[in-house]
């Protein structure tokens, strides 16, 4: 039975083996220094009704608790990623951040900025890290060493305006193959319609083109070979496959015009405004596309369908392998034990659920499936929950060095600007002076 993070018998106790298990000291009977705590919180989220959920449960919390200050932070998504390595060696450091996992999270916590959660998580019997899905703790586990709060799963799928489907014609339950998919694309460009909204100024949404198709020709055994340096690595004949169906893609010119412009937020209001049919995006994209889209509004829950990216005739890949996230909230070195408290509620099943119910994840507390409440997001959850194979975002998993390349390389196949060929070189390249 999981403990009742919020009760109040329980609070100092917690606190104080917190601060045990991390090696943090706090003075007995020090309550006037717990006055002056501050909590730093650094995302990158933009969604203000989100961010309004999570500083209710962060008042909530402050309420339980006299004296803590959840001090929330904010860095757009790329500056995040370019600033996020100096911050961290610096004076002003968040107490805990953002995490995609993978091999990003991985350095970081070879750096030696970030805390050792093993312990802590593992206080009393292991009833905080028993609380999550297993798996992803496991997902966020290197080296035997917890590196991350669990925080929530997510897959990229395609999202559709259903009326501008119906105008050009097209059936999306019938989009099973690529070949079926360019079909669609060519049929709605055909009608006067932009197919997809493309997000190629911050790149890494054109990345997930390059990903699945990888995916899907190669395999769970090709991808793992070629981020193990074996074999033919990302030269493997699957991988330069699926760039050369990137490019043709690409050649149907399937992007609204300005595409290598485009930020993630605006191709979402392309969308959300019924400018494009398609979108290539996360879980919570019937949500943000609302918020970004010109009147507020956007596209009606009920105007909106969903699909997998289809599967590779002969591809090794399954249609049931998936893409996404697994996400986390990491704590520096630093952070007061209070910190680890706060993220303990944040994610423990009640705030779950809250942010379930608001359509903004999908959970990893046990036990909180109920509280996935939106069609479009329960349609994600139940992908994921059949899931044969979940990869992390390559960019992410790879590492920043070859992720960025991998980034790049994706935005040039689909522009005509690199050749898929030497596109899967560079990601070699990258790969390898990353292990030098």
């Amino acid at each position: 039975m999981l403990y009742e993070r919020g009760a109040k018998a329980l609070r100092g106790a917690r606190v104080a083996a917190i601060a045990a298990a991390t090696g943090l000291v706090m003075l007995a009977g020090a309550t006037s220094a717990a006055a002056d705590t501050v909590v730093k919180w650094l995302h990158l989220e933009l969604d203000p009704n989100y961010i309004a959920v999570w500083r209710k449960i962060a008042d909530q919390y402050e309420a339980q608790h006299p004296g803590v200050k959840i001090e929330m932070q904010f860095l757009a998504n790329e500056a995040f990623k370019a600033k996020l390595p100096t911050l961290l060696q610096s004076k002003d450091a968040p107490d805990f951040f953002f995490s995609w996992g993978g091999g990003v999270l991985k350095q970081q916590q070879a750096t030696g900025t970030l805390m050792d959660l093993t312990a802590a998580m593992n206080a009393k019997d292991g009833a905080w890290v028993k609380s999550y899905n297993p798996a992803a703790v496991k997902g966020l586990t290197f080296d035997n060493k917890i590196s991350a709060v669990p925080y929530k799963l997510g897959t990229v799928s395609f999202f559709y305006n259903k009326a501008l489907f119906a105008k050009a014609g097209v059936d999306a339950n019938a989009i099973k193959s690529w070949d079926d998919y360019l079909a669609a694309v060519k049929k709605i460009k055909a009608a006067g319609i932009v197919p997809i909204a493309g997000g190629g100024g911050e790149k890494w949404p054109i990345h997930f083109y390059w990903s699945y198709l990888v995916m899907r020709d190669g395999g769970q055994k090709v991808f793992s070979a070629a981020k193990s340096g074996e074999g033919n690595g990302f030269n493997d004949p699957a991988i330069i496959k699926a760039g050369e169906q990137l490019a043709e893609l690409g050649k149907l010119e399937p992007f609204q015009p300005g595409y290598l412009g485009t930020t993630w937020p605006q191709a979402l209001g392309v969308f959300g405004d019924g400018k494009a049919a398609m979108i290539l995006g996360f879980e919570n994209t019937a949500a943000n596309q609302r918020t970004n889209a010109g009147d507020g509004k956007g596209l009606a829950d009920d105007n909106i369908g969903r699909f997998a990216f289809p599967a590779v005739t002969g591809g090794a890949g399954l249609p049931t392998d998936t893409l996404g996230g697994l996400n986390g909230w990491a704590v520096t070195k630093k952070a007061p034990p209070e910190t680890l408290d706060f993220l303990a509620y944040l994610t423990n099943a009640e705030s779950e659920r809250t942010m379930a119910q608001a359509g903004m994840i999908i959970p990893v507390a046990v036990g909180v499936e109920d509280g996935v409440k939106s069609p479009l997001m329960h349609a994600s959850a139940d992908q994921l929950a059949h899931s044969t194979w979940h990869q992390n975002f390559f960019d992410q998993d790879l590492g920043p060095s070859v992720g960025r390349v991998v980034n790049d390389i994706s935005v040039g196949i689909v522009s005509g600007q690199i050749a898929p060929k030497d596109g899967a070189q560079q990601v070699q390249d990258a790969f390898e002076q990353d292990q030098l």
